[in-house]
């Protein structure tokens, strides 16, 4: 749930970049390519990212011109500079950010320190990309709660350092993507914002409020996607070795990134986002200004893909990003992205800036809004935002359409309703499959075939049992709903023999036991009945939430663990079959549901409840098989 603020406003935004724009070509001088491999990776990347200019904080010799802390001062600097606010009014001083010039103590005291400051309250936020949100936050939750009247929230960045050849190149990562990747995305800069609890005056009769902040790190779901401190494999700390020169030569303290995980971080924002909207906070036809801190270019689409998906698209004139001129300062990227827009554009009452922030560190997502006001009068002019407090259920609230992978466009709209309800509650579903402890220990390096062989010996018999339910689902329909029948025998048919894919499956992974011989979990056994049992009642349309469920599971959650189990599981190619062949067709299998849900509500609008409900008692069912797995029935 979002914090809601009454009583912040936006007093200042600044930035400091340190040294002249330095192009993709002057680039080489601060941290040159070391061979025709990397130079190649350089090539590719620049291609993609998008971006023409940066800063550095270093000078082409590697020689440090400002200091992390000094970058973060000078931000800070010109912030109450534009204010007119005197440091010693600053009660509170946060900082976010990846890490300072000393590992001790927190950057927000180093950076007091730097400022000269007198005595303050303090934190220090660190991580990567959302750090800085964090930092926003923690102040303006203190000026909400009038602990502070005035307070700083800085974000730095200076990555520059690690990346200057005289570093790099004795490493030995000539070919080591992961570890290039970052070389050429990343430089240095900082900004900051002043909040305070009496209104600033913006562009002669303006003044901004920040309406809202929410958070969520989904980093119990995921790996390791961006790391600094881990050997490659991300199994042992650099603290774990003899020395900090073996560390080094291991390659524990090379900045890197898992692109290969990347594609999770934007599907998982961009549902947050929905519930978001599902929830009454914001909604796309409401957002004047679109403020997305993507890492590249390349991401761009990608975000307006997964956004009209789910049928809530941003027109691209809304859209501010600085990312070719300014690059990707991790934590400071948001801060100098809102610095440069309100020095920019020209805003008028009522309009709304929303700010999305991915983090890739390990998967966490972060959104700001933030309102104009007209500041003649003493009070606000526009409405005073309310959330939504029952918006599951709320009638008139728009919910958007997220399920993949039909055209959003060509949806009919009573079924946007349902689809979003099921968008949101997929979310927390797969965000509570990925906790379960077989996926949790599968994302933490620690599965063998062992592990994978008991998960298929307890997986054939419910996939077995698929077929079964639909075709007695399909014979107890009848009257209008008959027409539905020939849909799900279809799908029936196509699933019929995929037990048989899953127990060769198992076979290859080593098991031994007869077909008949394998059993279901508690959670499967549970699941099976209710299955069952539901498609015994008169026209059980309700099933079509089961549908949802399984199938999304295999479509959207399979795909994500085929390349982990590769990785840990020893075992040839074809111990894999069941799982490569559904996360490519299962999409296919998606879309006939779609149009088994467009017929359905065409003949009862009413069903959605049921199909809702349906869906529910499946994910907590399956989650109760996920969550038995590791036991041997």
């Amino acid at each position: 749930m979002p914090i809601q603020f009454d009583h912040v406003y936006l007093a200042a935004a600044s930035h400091f970049l340190p040294g002249e724009p330095v192009d993709n070509h002057a680039m080489d001088a601060y941290i040159a390519p070391l061979n025709r491999i990397s130079g190649r990776i350089k090539q590719r990347i620049l291609a993609e990212n998008g971006i023409q200019t940066r800063h550095y904080a270093i000078d082409a010799d590697g020689h440090t011109r400002f200091s992390h802390a000094q970058l973060a001062a000078q931000a800070v600097q010109a912030c109450l500079a534009q204010s007119n606010t005197p440091l010693s009014e600053i009660g509170l001083l946060t900082m976010g950010s990846s890490g300072g010039d000393a590992l001790m103590p927190g950057f927000a005291n180093m950076l007091q320190g730097e400022l000269g400051a007198p005595p303050m309250q303090t934190l220090s936020s660190q991580g990567v990309c959302a750090a800085g949100v964090t930092a926003i936050e923690f102040a303006a939750q203190q000026i909400e709660l009038g602990a502070q009247q005035h307070a700083l929230a800085v974000a730095a960045e200076m990555p520059s350092r690690m990346f200057k050849r005289s570093r790099f190149a004795p490493r030995g990562y000539q070919s080591d993507f992961d570890a290039h990747f970052l070389r050429w995305m990343l430089s240095d800069g900082a900004g900051a914002l002043q909040l305070s609890r009496q209104p600033f005056v913006h562009q002669g009769n303006l003044r901004i409020k920040l309406k809202w902040i929410h958070q969520k790190s989904f980093a119990g779901d995921y790996p390791v996607c961006m790391q600094l401190g881990l050997t490659e494999d991300r199994s042992t700390s650099f603290l774990d070795f003899p020395s900090s020169s073996e560390a080094e030569a291991a390659g524990a303290l090379a900045l890197r990134q898992d692109i290969r995980l990347l594609p999770h971080l934007f599907d998982v924002c961009i549902h947050e986002y929905v519930k978001l909207v599902d929830q009454g906070w914001i909604h796309s036809t409401q957002v004047d200004h679109f403020l997305c801190h993507y890492s590249s270019a390349k991401f761009m689409p990608v975000v307006e893909e997964l956004l009209a998906k789910a049928g809530l698209t941003i027109p691209a004139e809304r859209w501010y990003s600085n990312l070719s001129s300014r690059g990707n300062t991790g934590a400071a990227s948001i801060f100098i992205m809102l610095a440069e827009f309100l020095q920019q554009k020209t805003l008028r009452a009522g309009e709304k800036i929303f700010c999305f922030i991915p983090e890739s560190g390990r998967i966490s997502a972060a959104f700001m809004l933030f309102e104009v006001e007209d500041a003649s009068s003493d009070t606000n002019t526009q409405p005073e935002y309310q959330a939504a407090t029952n918006t599951l259920e709320s009638p008139q609230l728009y919910t958007p359409n997220i399920q993949a992978p039909h055209n959003p466009s060509e949806a009919p709209e009573p079924l946007q309703p349902l689809l979003g309800r099921l968008a949101s509650l997929w979310q927390d579903y797969r965000s509570s499959v990925w906790r379960t402890p077989v996926i949790h220990q599968l994302v933490s390096g620690r599965f063998d075939v062992a592990a994978y062989r008991n998960w298929t010996a307890q997986w054939v018999p419910q996939v077995r049992e698929g077929s079964l339910w639909m075709r007695e689902a399909a014979a107890s329909l009848d009257g209008d709903f008959a027409a539905l029948g020939a849909l799900i025998d279809l799908h029936a048919s196509d699933e019929q023999n995929d037990f048989q894919i899953l127990y060769q499956d198992y076979q290859a992974a080593g098991g031994t036991q007869p077909l008949d011989a394998l059993r279901r979990n508690p959670g499967g056994e549970a699941l099976n009945s209710y299955l069952h049992a539901l498609a015994a009642t008169p026209n059980p349309v309700g099933l079509l939430g089961a549908i949802y469920i399984i199938e999304g599971t295999g479509q959207r959650i399979v795909p994500a663990l085929l390349p982990l189990l590769r990785q840990q599981v020893a075992l040839p190619p074809q111990a894999f079959r069941f799982l490569e062949y559904h996360g490519t067709n299962d999409e296919h299998h998606l879309a006939r549901w779609l149009a088994a849900v467009e017929i359905t509500l065409a003949l009862a609008p009413e069903a959605a409840d049921a199909i809702y409900a349906t869906a529910r008692r499946t994910a907590q069912l399956y989650l109760m098989q996920f969550d038995h797995i590791q036991e041997p029935v």
